[in-house]
């Protein structure tokens, strides 16, 4: 989708980003025999948003959930029977619109979420749905009530389906 030039939008994609940095480097600091739970590397990156007052409260909870369940998203595609792929076909789009960085963090994330995956099963159902205004990451939603799909290069906002003014959305995958 396009840049967003409101101030209060590009302030919270940014706040994303940052907290998607912190919560891969909580992973990356405890390790593979600590394996921290996503929640708990999502609370601290929230908190550390908020202390350091890049987000206000309320917009860093907001951004903890929509990180989540883009990660937590990434790390079921992952964890599909083809375990030949890789985030190239959840982001589903050319990898140089991608910035390496960007890259590298989710494929972190998602990757060390795998094992967390099996005891989220039940909320995996509606954790699949993404809802106008919502923030999410680069890749292709799927539009539940016309099919038209939305290109994100980057974290933004998930605007109305712009064909059916649908709100209700999914991640298109390969």
């Amino acid at each position: 989708m396009s840049d967003e030039q409101d101030p209060k939008e590009r302030r919270q994609r940014e706040g994303y980003e940052k907290m998607l940095q912190r919560v891969t480097e909580a992973l990356e600091e405890a390790g593979e025999e600590a394996r921290p739970r996503l929640r708990q590397a999502l609370d601290w990156a929230r908190q550390k948003a908020v202390e350091l007052e890049e987000l206000t409260s309320e917009e860093a909870e907001r951004i903890s959930e929509y990180l989540r369940r883009d990660v937590e998203d990434a790390a079921r595609f992952l964890d599909r029977d083809s375990r030949d792929e890789d985030l190239r076909g959840w982001f589903r789009m050319d990898m140089q619109f991608i910035g390496s960085w960007l890259y590298d963090r989710f494929s972190m994330a998602a990757d060390r979420t795998r094992l967390e995956l099996l005891e989220l099963n039940r909320q995996w159902q509606e954790a699949g749905t993404y809802h106008t205004g919502e923030l999410t990451g680069p890749g292709e939603l799927r539009c539940l009530g016309c099919g038209k799909a939305m290109h994100f290069r980057q974290a933004g906002h998930i605007p109305p389906c712009p064909a059916c003014r649908e709100t209700r959305f999914e991640r298109v995958t390969d």
